[in-house]
C-alpha cells in the first residue's frame, strides 16, 4: 500500500511541474486587486498597443508598396507586352501581304486576305489594351498613332496588286512604296509606345523603392523602443515573482517525493498566498485519487476473474510446485474430458504437421523453457485442442487450451482447394511461374516446362529467376544469348513498356508472349503463352492491309508511304518518276470472258510490270485495272521514257488465260519529281492528268505531265462548277428534233434533246457537259428534270405526237426511276403511250435481273421502250431476246455509210428485217440527204430523223417546224415567206 501511494505521488510530479511552469497563468485565477496581475495586464496592454501600431503601419506600407509594384506590372509591363504583341501582329500582316502579292492562286489570295483581316483585328485589340494600360498621355497618344498608321496601311494594302513585267518578275510601283512608308510609321510608333511605357514603369519603381526605405526606417525605430520597454518591465516583474515562487517550488518538491503529509505554510492575500492554498487543496486531491485507484484495482481484479470464467479459452495456472493455482471453468471442462491435460508431459500429444513446424516442436517436459505452441490434443468427443504454455514470474507455468476444431476443418477444405488449384494449373494452356518478394520460385505448372522444353524435375520451388533462365538457355531456346543477355533484355523492355507484356522469339522459330504482374507481397507472376500461330495470322493480316489481295502488290496505302519516302529523299538530290498505268479495254474483257479471266489477266500484268522494273522500284495496284510505279534514282526524262516504252510493249504482248488468247494494252502517265511536284498529292494528280491525256491521244501511249494539262483540268473544274449551278439558275432548255413517219408521210413525234445556254460560255455542246454530269453524279437530277419538262410540254401537243426522252445508264441504276416517271406523267397528265424512253445497250450490259424487271414494269405501265444506237455495242441480239423492245434505232454511222458503194446498206437491211420479224419499229438516225432518205425507205425503215427534216429547235418553234414539214418546204424557205 505504501509503494502504491508513492507511485501515485510520483505521477503527480507532472501535475506540479505543469503548475510551476504556468505560475504566471495562475495569477489569472487571482482577484483583480493582485499587484502582479495588474502589472502584467498593464505590460501586455502596452506591448499589444505598440505591436498593433507597428503592425498596422507595416501593413499599410507593404500595401502601398504592393500597389506601386502591381501598377508597375499591370500597367507598364502589360502595356509593353501588348505593344510588342501589336508589333508581332503587324509583322505577320506584312509577311501575309508579301505572300499575297506573289501568288496568283485566288484561293490562296482569299485565305491570305482573311488571315490579314484577322491579324488586323488582333493588332487593334492589342493597341487598345496597351493604351488602356498606359500611365501617361504621351503613351496613349502613341498608341492612337499606331492604330491610325495601321489603318492607313490596311486601307492602302487592300486594293494593292503588283504588276508583273514581261519576264514574269514583280515590278514595284508608287503604291507599294507608300505602303512601305506606312509600315515604317507603324513600327516607329510601336517603338515609341514601348519606350514611353517603359519610362512610366521606371518612375513607379523609384516611388516604390522610396516608400519601402521610409517604412523600413520607421519600423526599425519602433521595434527598438518596444524591445527597451519590454526589457525594463520584465526586470521589474522578475524581482516581484522569483522569491515567492521559490517557496511554492519547495512545497511542490516535497509532494512530488510522495510526502502527502508535508506542511504547507499559509500565505497572505497576494498571489503567493493563493498559490500555497491551491497546493494544499492539490495535496488533499491526490490523497483522494490514491483511495479511488485502490478501489478501481480491486474492481479490475474482479472483472479479470469474470473474463477468465467466460473466456472461450481454457486457462490453467500452475505454481512452481506444479500444483494448480488457478483454472477457469472452460479448462475444467477440458480436464474432465481428458485429465492428462493437467500434466501434458505424460500425454502423447499429436506432433505439429510439417506446415505447422514453425509454430512449435514436439511436446517437451512440462517444466521446459520453451514458450509457444507445444502441440495438439484430440478429445474423446472428436474436438481438437491446441496446447500452448508460457512461464510465469514466480517459476510456474500457464497453460492455454484453444478449441481448434473449426481451424482443422478449414485446413482440410484449404487442402482440397489446393488440390483443385494444382489440377487447374496443371491443365491450363498458359505457362505460369510465381516468385516471392525475394525472387524465389513458389509455384510452377507443367505447361511452363512444356513451352520451354524443360524437364519438370529440374524446376524446383526455391529456385531463383536466374536459375530458371539458365535451364531455358541449356534447353537451347535462345541461341547464343546468355542469362545476362536475357535479364538485360527483360529489364529493358519492362522499363520501356508500361503494359509489362513482351514477346520472346525462341531459336526454333516459336514466339512466346510473356506477361509480368506484380503481387501484393513484393513478388511477381509470370505467365507464358505460345502465340506463334497468332503472330503468323497477325503478320498475314498486316500484310493484307498494305497489299492487294489479288496481285500481292503494294496497295494504295503502302504506295502512298513509298511516295513519301521517295519525296523525302529528293532533298538529298535523288529524283524519281511516278507512273500511273491504266489497262485499255479491260472492262470489255471482264464482261465478255468473265471475272476469273479478268483476275488472271490482272495477276499476269502485275508479274510483267514487276519484271520491267528494278529491285529498288515499286510496283503497286491502286484498284481495278489501275497500276502505279515509282522509278527510283531518275536523272533524266529519257530514263523514264525508256521504262514507259518497255511497259507498253511488255503489257501489250498477248496472254494465254484459261484457253483464251487475250490482248490488252495500257496507257501511261508520268510525272517527274521534284520538277512536277514535291508532295505526294501533287505528283499523283499530275501523273493522273498525264494518263488522261495519253488516253485521249489514242491509248497504248505514254505522256509526261505538262503545265498545260493542269490548265485543262482547271478549265474542266470551272465547267463542273458552272454545271452544278446551271440547274439552280434554270440555264437548261429542251430542244426537239422531229421524228418522221416514212409510211404515213408525217411527223410522228419529237425527240427531246437537252441544251445548256450558259450566260458567258454560250451554247455548251451536249458532248461536253453530258459525260461530265454522269461523272459527277448530276445526271440523275438532270434526267429527272428532262422527264418532267418534256412531259409537261408534250401534254399540250396534238395527241398523235409522241415525245422520246433519253435515259442514261446511271438513271437506270436508281431504284426510284419508275416512280420518277410515274410522277412526271401524273403531274403533266400525259398519256403513257405517248412517252418513249430511249436506252443504250450499256444499260443492259450484264443483263441484270433488276434492269430487266424495271423495263418490264415501265412497259406494263404503257410506256414505249426504244433501243438506241443499235449495232454499236456487244451482244445486241441477246438484248433483243431478253426484252421485247418497241423500237430499234439504227445508229447514224450506218445511215451515213449506207449510200456508199461498199457501205453499210446490207447492215441496215439486216436490222430492218430483224425489226419486222420481231414486230419492232426501226428508226434511222442522222438522215441528212435525200439519197440517204430514199435508201432508208428502200430498205424498209419505218421512221427517220435528222437534219434533212429539221435541226433541234426550242419548244416555241415547234409549230413552225410542223407546218413546214406538212407543206413539204424547208424551214428556211418558210421563214423567208413569213418574213416577207
Amino acid at each position: 500500500m505504501i509503494r502504491f501511494v508513492g507511485r501515485v505521488a510520483r505521477q503527480s510530479t507532472g501535475i506540479l511541474a505543469a503548475l510551476q511552469s504556468r505560475a504566471g497563468s495562475v495569477s489569472r485565477l487571482i482577484i483583480v486587486r493582485g499587484s502582479i496581475r495588474t502589472g502584467i495586464l498593464i505590460f501586455c496592454l502596452a506591448m499589444s498597443a505598440i505591436a498593433a501600431a507597428l503592425g498596422g503601419y507595416a501593413a499599410l506600407g507593404i500595401r502601398h508598396a504592393g500597389d506601386l509594384v502591381a501598377r508597375t506590372f499591370d500597367e507598364s509591363l502589360m502595356s509593353i507586352n501588348y505593344a510588342r504583341a501589336a508589333g508581332a501582329d503587324f509583322a505577320a500582316m506584312r509577311v501575309a501581304s508579301a505572300q499575297r502579292l506573289l501568288t496568283k492562286d485566288p484561293s490562296v489570295r482569299a485565305r491570305l486576305d482573311a488571315e490579314i483581316d484577322e491579324l488586323a483585328k488582333s493588332l487593334s485589340e492589342d493597341v487598345t489594351i496597351a493604351a488602356e494600360r498606359s500611365q501617361s498621355a504621351r503613351a496613349a497618344k502613341a498608341a492612337a498613332k499606331v492604330q491610325e498608321a495601321a489603318n492607313a496601311w490596311i486601307a492602302l494594302h487592300q486594293p494593292l496588286q503588283l504588276p508583273t513585267d514581261e519576264d514574269g518578275s514583280v515590278a514595284r510601283n508608287a503604291q507599294e512604296v507608300e505602303l512601305d512608308k506606312y509600315s515604317k510609321t507603324v513600327n516607329q510608333q510601336i517603338e515609341l509606345l514601348v519606350n514611353y511605357t517603359a519610362g512610366d514603369g521606371f518612375l513607379f519603381r523609384q516611388r516604390a523603392l522610396a516608400a519601402i526605405k521610409r517604412d523600413l526606417q520607421l519600423n526599425v525605430a519602433g521595434l527598438t523602443i518596444a524591445l527597451l520597454l519590454s526589457g525594463l518591465f520584465s526586470w521589474i516583474l522578475a524581482r516581484r515573482i522569483i522569491g515567492p515562487v521559490a517557496i511554492a517550488s519547495k512545497a511542490a518538491t516535497s509532494i512530488a517525493a510522495g510526502n502527502l503529509n508535508t506542511d504547507i505554510p499559509k500565505g497572505g492575500d497576494d498571489e503567493l498566498g493563493i498559490l500555497l492554498s491551491a497546493m494544499g487543496r492539490m495535496r488533499d486531491n491526490i490523497k483522494s485519487m490514491v483511495d479511488r485507484e485502490v478501489a478501481q484495482r480491486r474492481s479490475a481484479q474482479a472483472r479479470l476473474s469474470d473474463a477468465l470464467e467466460n473466456s472461450r479459452e481454457g486457462v490453467i495456472l500452475l505454481d512452481k510446485d506444479g500444483e494448480i493455482a488457478l483454472a477457469n471453468s472452460r479448462a475444467s471442462e477440458f480436464i474432465r474430458c481428458l485429465p492428462e491435460l493437467v500434466h501434458p508431459s505424460s500425454l502423447g500429444l499429436a506432433r505439429p504437421s510439417s506446415e505447422d513446424a514453425s509454430l512449435g516442436g514436439a511436446l517437451r517436459d512440462a517444466r521446459g523453457d520453451v514458450d509457444g505452441i507445444d502441440g495438439e490434443a484430440l478429445l474423446p468427443d472428436g474436438r481438437w485442442l491446441r496446447v500452448s504454455r508460457s512461464p510465469t514470474q514466480e517459476g510456474g507455468l500457464m497453460f492455454v487450451y484453444s478449441d481448434i476444431t473449426g481451424l482443422k476443418q478449414q485446413k482440410a477444405e484449404l487442402h482440397a482447394t489446393n488440390l483443385r488449384l494444382d489440377a487447374a494449373l496443371t491443365h491450363m494452356s498458359q505457362g505460369l511461374c510465381l516468385y516471392d518478394g525475394e525472387g524465389r520460385l513458389q509455384v510452377v505448372n507443367r505447361r511452363f516446362c512444356e513451352i520451354f522444353d524443360i524437364s519438370p524435375e529440374l524446376v524446383l520451388p526455391g529456385m531463383t529467376f536466374e536459375d530458371v533462365l539458365r535451364l531455358s538457355v541449356a534447353a537451347g531456346n535462345h541461341g547464343n544469348q546468355t542469362v545476362a543477355d536475357l535479364l538485360s533484355e527483360c529489364e529493358g523492355f519492362l522499363a520501356r513498356c508500361k503494359c509489362s507484356n513482351y514477346f520472346q522469339q525462341l531459336s526454333d522459330g516459336r514466339v512466346v508472349s510473356i506477361a509480368h504482374r506484380s503481387t501484393s507481397d513484393g513478388g511477381w507472376l509470370i505467365s507464358c503463352e505460345d502465340v506463334t500461330e497468332q503472330q503468323r495470322a497477325q503478320s498475314q493480316i498486316a500484310f493484307m492491309a498494305r497489299h492487294d489481295a489479288l496481285t500481292r502488290l503494294p496497295n494504295r496505302s503502302l504506295f502512298a508511304e513509298r511516295i513519301e519516302q521517295a519525296v523525302a529523299e529528293t532533298a538529298l538530290g535523288a529524283g524519281f518518276a511516278l507512273f500511273c498505268i491504266d489497262l485499255d479495254n479491260f472492262k470489255q474483257i471482264n464482261d465478255t470472258l468473265g471475272h476469273p479471266v479478268g483476275d488472271g489477266l490482272l495477276c499476269a500484268v502485275a508479274d510483267r510490270l514487276g519484271a520491267c522494273v528494278r529491285e529498288a522500284d515499286t510496283v503497286a495496284r491502286l484498284g481495278g485495272d489501275e497500276f502505279a510505279i515509282i522509278q527510283a534514282d531518275v536523272g533524266t526524262a529519257q530514263e523514264a521514257e525508256r521504262l514507259a516504252q518497255r511497259i507498253v510493249e511488255c503489257v501489250g504482248a498477248p496472254y494465254e488465260l484459261n484457253g483464251h488468247r487475250v490482248i490488252v494494252g495500257c496507257s501511261v502517265g508520268i510525272s517527274l519529281a521534284p520538277g512536277d511536284g514535291t508532295t505526294r498529292e501533287k505528283l499523283l494528280k499530275n501523273a493522273d492528268m498525264a494518263l488522261y491525256r495519253s488516253k485521249m491521244d489514242g491509248r497504248g501511249k505514254w505522256r509526261f505531265f505538262e503545265p498545260a494539262m493542269d490548265a485543262n483540268v482547271q478549265s474542266r473544274r470551272a465547267l463542273e462548277v458552272d454545271l452544278r449551278e446551271a440547274l439552280e439558275k434554270d440555264e437548261f432548255a429542251l430542244f426537239y428534233q422531229p421524228i418522221y413517219d416514212l409510211r404515213k408521210d408525217r411527223i410522228s413525234g419529237f425527240e427531246a434533246l437537252l441544251r445548256w445556254q450558259h450566260p458567258k460560255r454560250g451554247m455548251v455542246p451536249p458532248d461536253q457537259f453530258i459525260p461530265l454530269a454522269e461523272e459527277i453524279g448530276l445526271i440523275t437530277a438532270l434526267g429527272e428534270w428532262v422527264l418532267n419538262r418534256a412531259c409537261e410540254q408534250a401534254s399540250s401537243w396534238p395527241n398523235e405526237l409522241k415525245v422520246a426522252v433519253n435515259v442514261s445508264p446511271t438513271q437506270f441504276r436508281d431504284a426510284s426511276l419508275a416512280n420518277v416517271i410515274a410522277n412526271a406523267l401524273d403531274r403533266s397528265a400525259l398519256a403513257p403511250h405517248r412517252l418513249e424512253l430511249e436506252i443504250t445497250e450499256s444499260v443492259l450490259l450484264g443483263n441484270s435481273t433488276e434492269t430487266i424487271a424495271t423495263l418490264h414494269e415501265l412497259k406494263a405501265r404503257g410506256l414505249r421502250i426504244a433501243l438506241d444506237d443499235f449495232g454499236t455495242g456487244y451482244s445486241s441480239l441477246s438484248y433483243l431476246r431478253s426484252f421485247p423492245f418497241d423500237k430499234i434505232k439504227i445508229d447514224q454511222s450506218f445511215v451515213r455509210d449506207a449510200t456508199a458503194t461498199k457501205g453499210s446498206k446490207l447492215i441496215v437491211r439486216a436490222i430492218t428485217s430483224l425489226g419486222r420479224s420481231l414486230g419492232m419499229t426501226t428508226t434511222a438516225e442522222g438522215v441528212e440527204t435525200v439519197e440517204q432518205l430514199n435508201q432508208m425507205k428502200a430498205e424498209g425503215c419505218n421512221e427517220a430523223q435528222g437534219f434533212l427534216f429539221s435541226r433541234p429547235v426550242p419548244a416555241t418553234e415547234l409549230a413552225i417546224t410542223i407546218l413546214s414539214l406538212r407543206n413539204g418546204l424547208k424551214r428556211s424557205d418558210l421563214s423567208r415567206a413569213i418574213a416577207s
